[in-house]
């Protein structure tokens, strides 16, 4: 694969899982080193003239008011970094962590932070290199930026704290550095505060998560017309002219999705004729639910792709150019000249509204898969199917606790889907007295990615069950299709077994995309 060429300006979200998940090598773009030097230069002519600017030549948060002068401005980025590096709990998946540093790196490359390009190098090196630090996943309140996750990867390009290594072990990081060939840092004036002031905790998680939450969404409009056929359900509330008549995009789209999957079945032409007239909501409103998580998804999108292409920490640089040379040969661009702002763009506020909103739409996704998943197991509701889709009801219990497990999932959704940004602490001696609680609301919308991928995953198992008691009915090409996928790693119950494996391999299925793919 291409190395990709970060320039603060274009990273993708795709090209962000290309880094994380596939490795792909990654390198500053010329252009963008041009940029990170000239902003470079306004810093050390900052220090040189012994000018006062926060974080560079002062200390941080309350302590701003203290003037760094001298050799103390070295001291002060070892002592920012450690100090700050205070976190705690469970340490961030190596896959979080790379996202971690290739979206700092991508915020350093725009060219407004002052930092040296050897530190964005030295980011992009660990990357290429499989040095990932290791990062506790506790203790940001989401401003100024997520510090003390970011601490700890910084405190790794330094030579200190802690790395994983190639068995998910835990090292120094210094041996970690020396394993792979990568020269420790010495921070320079501003770089600490650079590197550890910025949103990409809570950013590097929500971007997995949403990437995730988007094949969940896909996944979900498979199962669910595996589910109405199953309960020879029927597709007139499909009919585009409704969704037309209230034209939101992902209604629209959901619809588009149903129709396709029950193209074809042989199931809905046994009873095309019957007398029922209307399912119930969580068969006949999936375009309405479904649709309004996609248009939740194509908002939470839009602001990430905005926030991986910003610049979010404090203060920034911003250069003056100051043309020198011979015109009649052509100007020569000089910059050691420039503004150093102090602002509040490292406020996870954005984000972390985004974070819970995204929490809250993938609840309602699992919860309407659970309420499908009822009526396929309950004998008052599942139109002739066994009880509990078992094989000699009784002595068999099928899938009754199957059930149970993901109404607990979707239960455990509804506490965790309480925005966190609607709270806010006070920090840092009252300077820093309203935050974003960003970092919180991205660790409850990874619990609640998992428990939305298992309800679907027993919600697949039992549409597969049932399409199962109905042949020699079939289901539409595409519903065959993702029926096979489920039925490459969970065979049909013919009679009670432990299914908690059947679930996490169902689970891994649906991540890793395969039943989604009914839908191409």
């Amino acid at each position: 694969m291409k190395a990709l060429h970060i320039n603060g300006n274009d990273l993708t979200l795709e090209a962000v899982r290309e880094v994380v998940v596939e490795h792909r090598a990654v390198l500053l773009d010329a252009d963008a080193r041009d940029a990170v030097d000239r902003a470079r230069a306004v810093v050390d002519a900052l220090v040189a003239g012994n000018r006062l600017a926060y974080a560079i030549t002062t200390g941080v948060g309350k302590l701003a008011d203290v003037r760094i002068a001298g050799e103390q401005i070295r001291e002060l980025q070892v002592n920012l970094v450690r100090s700050h590096a205070a976190g705690v709990g469970e340490p961030l998946s190596i896959a979080e962590t790379r996202a971690m540093m290739l979206l700092r790196a991508n915020s350093l490359a725009k060219g407004y932070s002052g930092v040296r390009a050897v530190v964005i190098d030295t980011l992009c090196e660990m990357l290429n290199r499989g040095v990932t630090p290791f990062v506790p996943s506790q203790g940001s309140v989401g401003a100024s930026g997520d510090l003390a996750p970011l601490a700890h990867l910084a405190l790794a390009l330094t030579g200190e704290g802690e790395c994983f290594d190639d068995k998910g072990a835990r090292i120094p990081a210094a041996e970690a550095l020396g394993r792979a060939q990568v020269k420790p840092l010495v921070l320079e004036a501003k770089e600490a505060v650079s590197l550890i002031n910025g949103t990409q905790g809570m950013l590097a998680l929500g971007t997995l998560a949403l990437l995730a939450a988007e094949t969940l969404v896909d996944t979900a409009d498979v199962i669910g017309a595996m589910t109405l056929d199953a309960l020879r359900g029927t597709d007139v509330a499909f009919d585009d002219r409704i969704h037309k008549a209230r034209p939101h995009s992902g209604q629209i789209k959901t619809a588009e999705n149903l129709r396709k999957m029950l193209e074809g079945s042989g199931i809905r032409e046994s009873h095309r004729d019957c007398a029922r007239v209307q399912d119930a909501y969580s068969l006949r409103c999936m375009p309405q639910v479904h649709g309004a998580v996609r248009d939740t998804l194509a908002h939470c999108r839009e602001v990430m792709e905005t926030e991986v292409n910003s610049a979010v920490d404090n203060p920034l640089v911003f250069p003056r150019p100051r043309a020198i040379g011979d015109r009649s040969t052509g100007t020569v661009m000089a910059v050691a000249e420039g503004d150093i702002l102090s602002g509040g763009n490292f406020h996870g506020e954005p984000v972390a509204f985004v974070l819970d909103f995204l929490g809250i739409a993938l609840s309602a996704l699992a919860g309407i898969s659970e309420r499908r998943l009822e009526r396929l197991v309950n004998p008052a509701l599942n139109e002739g199917l066994p009880p509990f889709l078992a094989p000699g009801a009784g002595l068999n219990s099928g899938f009754m606790m199957a059930q149970v497990t993901a109404a607990a999932l979707v239960s455990e959704n509804k506490v965790l889907a309480h925005p966190a940004s609607v709270d806010s602490i006070t920090t840092s001696g009252n300077k820093e007295d309203y935050v974003s609680m960003g970092m919180t609301a991205s660790l409850k919308l990874k619990r609640i990615v998992e428990n939305t991928r298992n309800a679907m995953a027993i919600e697949a198992m039992a549409a597969a069950q049932a399409l199962d008691f109905l042949a020699p009915l079939k289901t539409g090409k595409r519903g065959q299709q993702a029926h096979a996928a489920i039925r490459a790693v969970c065979p049909t119950m013919e009679k009670d077994r432990v299914m908690y494996g059947d679930f996490a391999r169902v689970a891994e299925v649906i991540a890793s995309g395969k039943v989604a793919e009914a839908l191409r």
